[in-house]
């Protein structure tokens, strides 16, 4: 399925409260594999530096449900360099498109500087769409959104089971890579986890069976406004 050419997967969200992530967890484990940049049982870390307009389209087209919106995020894993990939997600309604483009360590450091120069010629379309909003419509970095993401994945349907927890925000700093960062805890663990569960055209029936919350309904979750908002209670106190 795609649409303006991109191709689009459902995306469910839901919050669980601590019995039904761990009863669910359970179910889940017993039948689907981890994936495999799991580091541990626990997963792997996420940290997502995202951008925004001056007028912070992408917070508000999210709060008031437009149906066409999109934001662009730069995100690294377990806090290494190793892999720095730009990332611009898109929705449609019910229905998420998500590209991928990777970056160097240079080209990080240059557009958190303030100079995108370096990306202007880059080979990857993507990354020459943001250097457009960074220069033509005024993108600037707006939060950096940490968490751990424990995932499990089933080849048909391409489907993936995750559970985002320990979400928190950055509030001193907008590097990813900065070493004084300071985190602020923007979901109570104790309460609630992010269910998400992604896929192609249906999810497969044994999957279904499994990973569909009884007690909980589908959420409209963003990470990026939870965070935005945990940051801003912070500067309140």
């Amino acid at each position: 399925m795609e649409f303006m050419g991109r191709p689009l997967r459902h995306e469910f969200k839901y919050y669980l409260h601590p019995h039904e992530y761990l009863s669910m967890r359970q179910r889940v484990a017993a039948l689907l594999p981890l994936d495999p940049h799991s580091q541990n049982e626990d997963g792997y870390g996420i940290r997502s530096l995202y951008f925004d307009s001056p007028v912070d389209h992408a917070l508000y087209d999210k709060t008031n449900g437009i149906f066409g919106r999109e934001k662009f995020r730069i995100r690294i894993y377990n806090a290494s360099d190793s892999s720095i990939k730009l990332e611009r997600k898109s929705k449609y309604g019910d229905y998420v498109s998500k590209e991928s483009a990777p970056l160097t360590r240079s080209e990080y450091e240059n557009i958190v500087h303030g100079d995108a120069s370096l990306i202007a010629d880059s080979p990857h379309p993507l990354v020459r769409d943001l250097y457009r909003g960074l220069t033509y419509k005024g993108y600037r970095r707006a939060a950096i959104v940490d968490y751990v993401r424990e995932a499990y994945v089933y080849d048909y349907g391409d489907v993936r089971i995750t559970f985002d927890k320990k979400l928190s925000s950055g509030i001193n700093s907008l590097d990813l890579f900065d070493p004084g960062l300071a985190l602020r805890e923007a979901l109570d663990d104790s309460t609630r986890t992010i269910l998400e569960i992604k896929f192609n055209r249906f999810l497969p029936e044994p999957v279904r069976l499994i990973a569909t919350p009884a007690a909980s309904v589908r959420s409209t979750i963003s990470k990026y406004v939870i965070c935005r908002e945990a940051a801003k209670l912070h500067f309140k106190r």
